[in-house]
């Protein structure tokens, strides 16, 4: 299967009618402002590439490298702006000491999306995420300013990000109830060291019309091999060598556990011919509920090597190998729900047939 077949299997985001690729390009390398992206030239390199193999779901935010990120977007989309679906967040902070410069209440909302077309130097967000829940904000005024800046015709669709499923689905209903624009897509991190998100999150998403576009698929670049035990290092020069491998500081996942995951990654990888990245990422497009990996690069090579992915396909003994050495632990209620007693009081003892995608949570063995 050819990388250009791959991104052109477009799949429906969410509850939504719009058409997007199973990879989205992530652009939060692009630019240097923080310390560790790629220049103009190199993004246009990496933009190019996943635009010719026939990427169209680009992935930003308003402050990513302080606004950079969305300046070089704007001018590298020129002229084909009509065939991508460009999603941006708001929510950060872009004044430091202004409370009010970041956040999700309605104030925040209208100057980030204002800032972000000026930015992209276009006339509407296809998709705009809530970046995070800022516990202060109430859900009405959430919603109710989201669909008003919908109405509004600059923004088409909405997305939220890094919030509690609880919180995900008030919003949610709260919209269904007033007729208000619902959220169409999830963004979450997921990815073999971080799979706790499936204890809530990834069915709560189903249940919602949410479409999983999960960030991290290779777990802050754990998953690509490129880290060892010697990385473990309480050392102030242990962790600047680390980090200069990757910027993992902000996923938290060099532990002996992600390394360990790692090791079985890197040995599946060897025997089918792949790179660790891709075996990451195929697996998490493994995942029915998952829509989009969000795959980031700082170099053509790292893009290139990421989007042959779609090219990978693991058997049912190379996922089973991945989700043993990654299972999450379980917690309360599926982890009571699971046990025999409560299936015997719940049931009867009688075969039950679940409905599609409601099955019960796994035995516990361990």
């Amino acid at each position: 299967m050819s990388t250009r077949s791959a991104l052109d299997q477009y799949r429906l985001l969410g509850r939504s009618g719009i058409r997007v690729s199973p990879l989205a390009l992530g652009t939060m390398t692009f630019g240097s402002d923080w310390g560790w992206g790629t220049d103009e030239a190199g993004a246009r390199q990496i933009f190019d590439r996943y635009v010719e193999a026939g990427g169209n779901f680009i992935d930003t935010a308003v402050n990513y490298t302080n606004g950079a990120s969305e300046r070089m977007l704007g001018q590298l989309m020129k002229g084909q702006r009509e065939r991508l679906i460009i999603s941006t967040k708001y929510t950060m902070a872009r004044s430091p000491g202004d409370p009010n410069s970041g956040g999700n209440h309605r104030l925040n909302l209208m100057r980030s999306v204002e800032t972000s077309l000026r930015q992209l130097d276009t006339d509407r967000i296809d998709l705009l995420y809530l970046h995070a829940w800022d516990f202060t904000t109430s859900a009405e005024e959430v919603m109710r300013g989201l669909d008003d800046i919908v109405r509004s015709g600059k923004v088409l669709y909405l997305g939220i990000c890094n919030t509690p499923a609880w919180k995900v689905a008030q919003l949610q209903a709260l919209a269904d109830l007033r007729g208000w624009s619902p959220l169409v897509a999830l963004q979450i991190e997921y990815s073999l060291v971080e799979r706790t998100v499936e204890h809530e999150l990834l069915p709560m998403a189903r249940e919602m019309g949410l479409a999983v576009v999960p960030w991290s698929p290779l777990g802050g670049g754990i998953l690509t091999g490129k880290y060892g035990p010697e990385d473990l290092s309480d050392s102030k020069e242990a962790a600047v060598a680390a980090d200069r491998k990757g910027v993992i500081s902000a996923t938290g996942h060099l532990t002996e556990r992600s390394l360990q995951i790692a090791s079985v990654v890197v040995e599946i990888a060897r025997e089918i011919g792949a790179t660790p990245s891709q075996v990451a990422v195929a697996w998490a497009l493994h995942n029915p509920a998952v829509v989009a990996p969000i795959i980031g690069a700082r170099t053509l090579t790292q893009a290139e090597d990421n989007l042959n992915a779609l090219s990978i396909e693991l058997d049912v003994t190379h996922i089973a190998r991945l989700d043993q050495a990654s299972a999450p632990a379980p917690i309360f209620p599926g982890r009571f729900i699971a046990t025999p007693m409560v299936q015997q009081l719940v049931f009867g003892g009688a075969q039950v047939q679940k409905r599609a995608g409601q099955e019960a949570p796994a035995p516990i063995t361990r």
